[in-house]
C-alpha cells in the first residue's frame, strides 16, 4: 500500500480547503455585520430610540428567505441563522447601552 495519495483523496482535500476558505469568509461577514450592527446600535443610542425594531427585524427575516429561495437553500435553515445574529446584536446592544 502506497503512502500517495489518490485522485479522490487529493480531490476530497481540495473540497476540504475550499469549504475551509468558505468558513473564513462567513466568519467575516458576521464580523463587519456585527460592526455595521453595533454602529446601528450607536445611532439609535444617540437618537434614545429603542433597541428592538420589529418592523426591521421582519424586514430582514423576509429577505433572507428570499435570497435562501434565490441560492436554493433551505429558507428555514437560513431564517434560523438569521434570528440568531439578529438575538446577538440585540444582546450586544443593551449589553452596551
Amino acid at each position: 500500500m502506497s503512502d500517495t495519495p489518490n485522485s479522490e483523496d487529493r480531490s476530497l482535500d481540495e473540497l476540504r480547503r475550499e469549504i475551509e476558505d468558505i468558513d473564513r469568509e462567513i466568519v467575516e461577514l458576521i464580523a463587519r455585520r456585527t460592526y455595521v450592527a453595533d454602529t446601528v446600535a450607536a445611532v439609535k443610542d444617540e437618537r434614545d430610540l429603542p433597541t428592538t425594531d420589529e418592523g426591521q427585524e421582519e424586514r430582514v427575516m423576509e429577505r433572507a428567505g428570499e435570497n435562501a429561495e434565490q441560492f436554493d437553500v433551505d429558507a428555514n435553515l437560513v431564517k434560523a441563522i438569521f434570528r440568531l445574529l439578529i438575538e446577538l446584536n440585540k444582546v450586544e446592544q443593551r449589553e452596551s447601552r
